[in-house]
């Protein structure tokens, strides 16, 4: 009980600095500032402990309180000032320094690039511009990758944390168009306004580079959200690999007796942020006729696939492999269905036609999802049945929580096995 005390102050000292925002070493704070905000926290978390523990009843310990009081504040005020050193050498060497592309080739974009460079407060790795034809090749050495719709499906859009709209806040209708444009990716979109001078540039710089200024879009999960969703992918997915794996044994090993070939499949697939992942499903179809990029999709009766196949598809036990893929975070139980990278319908690639079809990178991919209960699931054949399940996916990351999640695994199986129109 005399315990007590003691960990409600811990508690409280950790929710107060959480809170106050002082794990984060923002580089326009004063170092004096941010170790003195830490310190008065800790004494405070001292102090619930010391009042707490006269509380309690019988005899208590005033003198432990007060030195442990004392020694917490010593403690921590001492790990942050170590840790506040370590951040600004990783700093200097530019090991955490933030990327991020600029969309924009004006003259303010410019000016803040040749000072970033200088400072090394950001790793600027390309520049857009939407206006291609009156844009010159690099800016300040930094080259231009193309125009703005390029950004969505570009190489280094996996690896970007930010990006700079550099574009003047009084032509609304083009700032409009970009961030309409723009808000489907997965990452933290800012509006840059032209500084004046250099210290406005250098406190611009500081508030790109500690993520403090305003967002106009992107990254739709917060932190908490993000946090919870890992966890229940990770304990569940643990769960099912061990309660499942007799299962999985029996599946691999009629798969291999079915037909010639292994076991298991792997296909290239987007995952998050149009990141290229590895997704592992069991064979389904024959060896020679296994198609890895789903340049023809399946249909109904098709000779590619296995006797066993059939089965498989039509119940989805194929996909219980992708548990590893959960499991080591590129995918999710609940998420959008991952496609094949270049996968096509009909003749035409299925990313082209839809619009919003980059809305569904915006979370991990899930091995199951609100369009799968919803009935779409299986091969896309006409661009209307693509442009629904990319309205499904919208719907389920405009409303996703941990409880939707928690029922949609739930339905997940019911549904699928009384699904009739499932391809066999």
């Amino acid at each position: 009980l005399q315990a007590l005390p003691i960990l409600i102050g811990a508690l409280a000292t950790l929710g107060l600095i959480r809170s106050l925002g002082l794990y984060r070493f923002d580089s326009s704070r004063a170092p004096a500032r941010h170790l003195a905000g830490v310190a008065v926290v800790a004494a405070l978390g001292g102090a619930i402990a010391c009042a707490l523990g006269l509380a309690l009843p019988g005899e208590t310990p005033v003198a432990e309180y007060g030195w442990w009081a004392i020694a917490s504040t010593v403690v921590v005020t001492g790990l942050h000032t170590i840790w506040r050193m370590l951040v600004a050498q990783w700093r200097s060497r530019g090991d955490l320094t933030p990327n991020v592309v600029v969309v924009g080739a004006t003259r303010h974009a410019e000016s803040l690039i040749r000072e970033a460079l200088d400072r090394r407060d950001l790793n600027i790795l390309g520049v857009f511009d939407d206006r291609l034809a009156r844009t010159p090749d690099a800016l300040a050495g930094v080259p231009v990758l193309g125009g703005a719709d390029a950004l969505l499906d570009h190489r280094l859009t996996p690896y970007i944390d930010r990006v700079i709209l550099a574009i003047d806040p009084k032509a609304e209708a083009r700032v409009r168009a970009l961030t309409h444009q723009l808000e489907v990716l997965p990452i933290p979109l800012t509006l840059l306004v032209d500084p004046k001078g250099a210290a406005q540039r250098n406190e611009a710089l500081e508030k790109l580079a500690s993520a403090s200024l305003p967002l106009l879009g992107g990254a739709v999960d917060g932190e908490r959200r993000a946090f919870n969703k890992r966890i229940l992918d990770i304990i569940l997915s643990a769960l099912a690999l061990v309660a499942l794996s007799p299962v999985l044994f029996l599946i691999g090993l009629a798969v291999r007796l079915d037909s010639k070939g292994p076991a298991l499949f792997r296909q290239r697939r987007h995952g998050f942020n149009q990141e290229e992942i590895v997704v592992w499903k069991f064979r389904t179809m024959r060896q020679e006729a296994s198609d890895a990029t789903a340049s023809r999709q399946v249909t109904a009766g098709d000779d590619r696939v296995t006797r066993l196949g059939r089965f498989l598809r039509a119940t989805s036990l194929d996909e219980l492999p992708q548990l590893v893929n959960v499991l080591r975070g590129e995918m999710s139980l609940v998420g959008p269905r991952p496609h094949a990278i270049g996968m096509k319908t009909g003749d035409a690639e299925s990313a082209r036609l839809v619009a919003e079809y980059a809305h569904r990178h915006r979370i991990k991919p899930g091995m199951t999802g609100w369009a799968a209960i919803q009935g779409s699931r299986g091969p896309l054949h006409t661009a209307d049945e693509v442009r629904r399940r990319v309205q499904l996916d919208i719907e389920y990351i405009e409303r996703q929580s941990f409880w939707l999640d928690l029922w949609i695994i739930a339905v997940t199986v019911p549904v699928l096995l009384g699904d009739r129109m499932a391809v066999r």
